[in-house]
């Protein structure tokens, strides 16, 4: 008797085979935006001031989480996988970063980064010091929107252009001068650690106030500010917020 071995597949399996294929390219539409967001890009909500007049009260903005690597506050509902940052990189200075704050690491914080792991800074009558040297800043016109003090009298703002010895670039505004954090004592960052600063300085709780904020570990970084995708006005005692059609599509700098 001969034997004789059937090397083909048979009908059913080929069919299996097809139908895994089939329910990997439908699943692909249902569960690409939680992979989006849990990997790549989180969209986050501007509540307050403290970082006008970069971004506004009602900006909605994407977060890329890639930009420096992942921890685990880069994950939804922060799990504890694994310790530090894989694939970790240090931000720059200038980048405008949302982070967990140590105090309360279930609050997100959005401020831009000025300092770098052992640099020293320190703010005198309002003006920014790295490392011993002062930031150059450039006198701008004054403001009068947006209530940027909170104050809710319309008053003027001072608003200046600071630009970084890398060459980034972007405007802070002075509500009072010799505000509390105008004059600081020197903060020396720790290793592995950032220090942050809102642009609106005298409205901002950043890394200046110790007790609340203070250096940012790299491991609390969640990712660094992108795309403005939306962004509405909102306006007292109820009335309809405007939608700012001028600054949907702006990249953050």
């Amino acid at each position: 008797m001969t034997l004789v071995r059937d090397t083909g597949r048979s009908p059913l399996r080929w069919g299996k085979i097809a139908l895994i294929v089939v329910a990997v390219i439908l699943a692909i539409p249902l569960f690409s935006p939680i992979v989006l967001r849990a990997f790549l890009f989180h969209p986050f909500y501007i509540p307050a001031g403290s970082m006008m007049p970069t971004l506004l009260v009602g900006d909605s903005l994407f977060v890329s989480k890639y930009a420096y690597g992942y921890s685990r506050y880069s994950l939804p509902f922060s799990p504890r996988l694994f310790p530090g940052r894989i694939f970790g990189s240090v931000p720059e200075r200038g980048d405008v970063v949302v982070f967990r704050i140590p105090k309360d690491d279930s609050v997100d914080y959005i401020k831009r980064v000025v300092g770098l792991p052992g640099d020293t800074i320190q703010m005198r009558q309002g003006l920014l010091f790295i490392n011993g040297v002062p930031v150059v800043r450039q006198r701008l016109s004054d403001i009068a929107v947006d209530e940027p003090c909170g104050i809710g009298d319309g008053n003027r703002t001072k608003r200046w252009r600071e630009t970084l010895m890398n060459g980034v670039s972007y405007e802070t505004l002075d509500c009072v001068d010799n505000g509390f954090y105008d004059n600081t004592k020197v903060y020396q960052v720790p290793d592995g650690h950032i220090f942050v600063l809102g642009d609106n300085r005298d409205n901002s709780t950043d890394s200046r106030v110790l007790s609340a904020v203070g250096y940012i570990p790299l491991e609390n970084i969640v990712g660094r500010a992108g795309l403005i995708y939306f962004s509405r006005a909102p306006r007292a005692g109820g009335a309809p917020s405007i939608v700012r059609t001028e600054r949907i599509g702006m990249l953050v700098h």
